[in-house]
C-alpha cells in the first residue's frame, strides 16, 4: 500500500469522528438557584426586569408549568443530572443528621464515610456528563455541585473540587461563576473549539441565592419600588442573575455557537422572599406547594425546536436528561422514565408529574424514606399534596415553616391550580373522589414506603 494511502486510511476514522462530533449540537443547562416561578417579566412579574431570560423564553419552547422533583437544591440537581427521583438516587437532602439531632460535619470520620457512601450510590446511576462524554462531548461543571469531585461524575473540566478538607460542600470555588464573571466559561469554550468537539456546559451559578449582595445600582433601583429592603435586595439579585445569563448567551452569539446549541433553563427550587427577614417564606423552598416546586422550563434549539409558550402542559425536571440524550443521539437508560420535551403530544397525554419533599438533613444514608415529609402529584389543573404522618409536623430547619399554616393536622390538600394557582383554597373535603383518584396515581408512582 502506498504510504499516502496508508496515512489516509489511518486518519480517515479520526476525520470522520471529528466531523461527527462537530455535527452534534452543543448543550447548555442554565440553572437559577432559589427563585420563585413568578419572578420573571415573561411570567408576568410587574416589577422585576429579566430582559435576557424574556428573550430566551420567547425563542424557546417554554413550559410555564415546569416542576422539579424536589423543593431543595441538592436532591433537585441530582434528579436533573440523572433523570431519576430523589428516592432513587438516594440524594434526599442537603446534609447529614446524626442521632443527636445535629448535622454531621463532612470532615468528621462519620460524615466522610457516609458521604462517600452517598457518592458511590449516586454514581451507580448514569448521569448526563458521563453519557455525553462517552458520546464525544467535552464536558464542564461550573456553579452548584454537591456530589464530591465533579470529575468523578463525567466532567472533564470543573470549577469545583469537592474536597471537604478544603471547605467543599455545594460547589466551593465553582460558586464564583457569574458572581465574579464568566472568564472560566470563555476558557472552556476556547478549549472546545480547539478540540473541535461539541460541549456540554452545566452552568449553575449561585444566583439569586443568598447572600443577597446585588450591585448597588440594582438595589437602589428596587428600593424605589418596594418598601422592604429584603425584597428590594432579592429583586435586585434576580435582575443581576438575568444580566449574567445575558452575558453567557451573548458569548455564545458572538462566537457563532447559538444556532447549534441546545439551551435549557429552569430553577432548582422556589423561593418566596420574606419582607421582614432575609429568609424565605413558608410554602416556598423546602415545600411542595407551587412556591417550592414550580418553575418555567425552556428549551431552545434554533431551526429544530419551534418557539411556543405552553401555558397548560405540566412537565418535570426528570424529562430533561432523556430529552438531551435523545438530541445527542445517545441511548436513554431504561431507568430514566421522563419524556422528550420536544414531544408536546406525549407530554399532554401524560398530563401528570410527581415529586416529594424530604427533610433538609438526610437521616441515615440507608434509610431513604426516614426523612420523607410530603409528596405531590399534578394532573391537569389538579394538585394533591399528601403528608407523611410519621414526619408531621416536621421539625423546623433553618427558619422553615413546614406545611400549610391552615392545615396544622397535615390532612391531604387538593387545589384547582387553574382557578387557584397560589393554593389558597383546599378543596379536599369538597372532592373526596378526586382525592382518592389522585392518591392512587401518587401511590402508583411511589408510595413512600421503600426506595429502589
Amino acid at each position: 500500500m502506498h504510504p499516502k494511502h496508508l496515512i489516509l486510511r489511518l486518519l480517515l476514522p479520526l476525520l470522520l469522528s471529528s466531523s461527527l462530533y462537530a455535527a452534534k449540537p452543543n448543550i447548555v443547562i442554565i440553572l437559577s438557584d432559589d427563585q420563585a416561578w413568578t419572578d420573571y417579566s415573561f411570567m408576568g412579574h410587574e416589577q422585576i426586569d429579566t430582559p435576557a431570560l424574556d428573550k430566551l423564553a420567547a425563542e424557546s419552547l417554554t413550559y410555564t408549568r415546569g416542576y422539579v422533583a424536589a423543593p431543595l437544591c441538592r436532591p433537585s440537581l441530582a434528579s436533573i443530572f440523572t433523570g431519576l427521583y430523589p428516592y432513587q438516587t438516594g440524594i434526599t437532602g442537603n446534609d447529614l443528621l446524626g442521632k443527636d439531632g445535629k448535622k454531621i460535619p463532612r470532615t468528621s470520620k462519620e460524615g466522610a464515610a457516609q458521604h462517600q457512601q452517598l457518592y458511590r450510590d449516586f454514581k451507580k446511576h448514569a448521569g448526563l456528563a458521563g453519557l455525553l462524554k462517552d458520546a464525544g462531548y467535552i464536558t464542564m461543571q461550573q456553579g452548584k455541585w454537591w456530589e464530591g469531585d465533579p470529575k468523578t461524575s463525567g466532567f472533564q473540566h470543573a470549577l469545583s473540587h469537592g474536597d471537604p478538607a478544603r471547605g467543599a460542600r455545594h460547589g466551593d470555588k465553582g460558586l464564583e461563576i457569574s458572581r465574579k464573571g464568566i472568564d472560566a466559561t470563555r476558557e472552556f469554550l476556547d478549549i472546545a473549539k480547539k478540540e473541535n468537539k461539541p460541549f456540554f456546559l452545566w452552568h449553575a451559578p449561585f444566583l439569586p441565592h443568598t447572600p443577597h449582595t446585588p450591585p448597588k445600582a440594582l438595589f437602589e433601583k428596587y428600593q424605589k419600588l418596594v418598601k422592604s429592603p429584603h425584597i428590594a435586595r432579592y429583586y435586585a439579585m434576580v435582575e443581576w442573575f438575568d444580566q449574567t445569563c445575558g452575558e453567557l448567551l451573548g458569548e455564545l452569539d458572538q462566537r457563532g455557537l447559538s444556532d447549534n446549541t441546545v439551551i435549557i433553563f429552569l430553577t432548582d427550587n422556589g423561593w418566596i422572599q420574606r419582607p421582614d427577614s432575609p429568609r424565605f417564606a413558608a410554602l416556598s423552598k423546602q415545600d411542595v406547594h407551587e412556591g417550592g416546586v414550580r418553575t418555567p422550563l425552556t428549551i431552545k434549539w434554533p431551526n429544530h425546536i419551534k418557539p411556543v409558550m405552553d401555558l397548560n402542559t405540566p412537565v418535570s425536571s426528570i424529562d430533561i436528561a432523556p430529552t438531551l440524550l435523545k438530541i445527542a443521539g445517545v441511548k436513554v437508560p431504561a431507568a430514566m422514565t421522563g419524556l422528550d420535551l420536544r414531544d408536546r403530544a406525549a407530554l399532554q397525554k401524560r398530563n401528570t408529574v410527581f415529586g416529594a419533599d424530604h427533610s433538609h438533613n438526610i437521616i441515615g444514608v440507608d434509610q431513604r424514606v426516614a426523612n420523607l415529609e410530603s409528596r405531590y402529584v399534578v394532573q391537569g389543573k389538579w394538585k394533591l399534596i399528601v403528608y407523611n404522618p410519621n414526619n408531621f409536623p416536621a421539625p423546623k430547619v433553618a427558619g422553615k415553616l413546614n406545611g400549610n399554616a391552615n392545615n396544622p393536622e397535615g390532612k391531604p390538600e387538593l387545589y384547582d391550580l387553574q382557578a387557584d394557582p397560589f393554593e389558597k383554597v383546599n378543596l379536599a373535603d369538597k372532592h373526596p373522589d378526586r382525592v382518592a383518584e389522585l392518591r392512587k396515581e401518587l401511590d402508583g408512582w411511589w408510595d413512600g414506603s421503600a426506595a429502589e
